[in-house]
């Protein structure tokens, strides 16, 4: 959706996505909101209350099948075995997801990454299809005046244009573009706690290989896990960087990660859209 600020002002029920990079504000700005009457739609909640619960449960349950013991209970029906995701806590998604590496590490095999990466990219594109529904939902069921779409880091990654396109339609798209003199910061954050992530093929397969020269390494089970998350995240960013900006040139609006730090209230948040706004009034015309 493309507005003036004025038909901004006007929107009776918003419907704001937010884009960036993990780290930049999105959830902060998410959960803000969600205490002003703005309905919090959470990508990786809807993941994973909806399209790995299973993955994610035989996953434990095999873990589980191991230990004589919890194997009896749960041939038997003894025990039930449930996700318990939190919109603040999504800990079976990243769990699922896993890391590439050395097993005896915690790490993947190249085929089982892969296999759970091609899982978890179905899985966001089906999420992000289901936001239509959603704005209704939180209209008619649950009377929220608005509706904040915080997406995964990863949906410029997934190379569907129709998720885009839909996006786009239904919603007002806000890049959070991280300036230079963050990048350090955020980059260091992540590898200081690395996370699971999603990656392109192509680019997990330039990755690997890159890698495993570079440690003078002859097989991905030699990989350590963090190491490579760690190694490889800066490439991610920076990859990643051009892909938020061919979807928010012509589909959104870009604030910087600066301005989402002074947002306080829903009225700072409802300023910076128009501010942004404005700034591509002015640049187009």
């Amino acid at each position: 959706m493309k507005f003036s600020v004025d038909e901004f002002r006007a929107w009776k029920h918003k419907c704001v996505t937010l884009l960036g990079m993990s780290g930049v504000g999105k959830t902060y700005l998410s959960a803000m909101l969600r205490r002003n009457d703005w309905f919090h739609y959470s990508g990786d909640y809807r993941i994973g209350t909806r399209y790995l619960d299973e993955p994610i449960l035989d996953l434990i349950k095999a873990q589980a099948m191991r230990e004589p013991f919890l194997r009896e209970l749960l041939r038997r029906d003894w025990i039930a075995i449930r996700n318990n995701i939190k919109v603040t806590d999504l800990g079976p998604v990243l769990s699922f997801i896993g890391k590439l590496g050395n097993p005896e590490q915690g790490g993947l095999p190249l085929d089982e990454f892969n296999r759970r990466q091609a899982l978890y990219r179905e899985a966001e594109i089906a999420a992000m299809l289901d936001l239509p529904d959603f704005v209704r939902k939180a209209q008619d069921i649950y009377s929220y005046a608005h509706l904040v779409n915080d997406v995964g880091g990863s949906l410029c990654e997934l190379d569907e244009p129709r998720v885009i396109e839909m996006l786009a339609k239904h919603s007002l798209i806000l890049y959070i573009r991280v300036p230079e003199v963050d990048e350090i910061k955020l980059i260091q954050r992540a590898q200081a706690d690395p996370k699971p992530l999603y990656y392109r093929p192509e680019f997990l397969q330039v990755a690997v290989k890159d890698y495993l020269a570079l440690k003078s390494l002859d097989y991905v089970a030699e990989i350590d896990p963090d190491d490579f998350t760690r190694w490889v995240f800066p490439r991610l960013f920076h990859s990643r960087v051009p892909r938020y900006e061919a979807i928010a040139r012509p589909y959104g609006y870009t604030v910087s990660s600066e301005d989402v730090a002074q947002v306080r209230d829903e009225q700072d948040f409802l300023l910076l859209i128009e501010s942004a706004i404005a700034k591509a009034e002015t640049v187009r015309s």
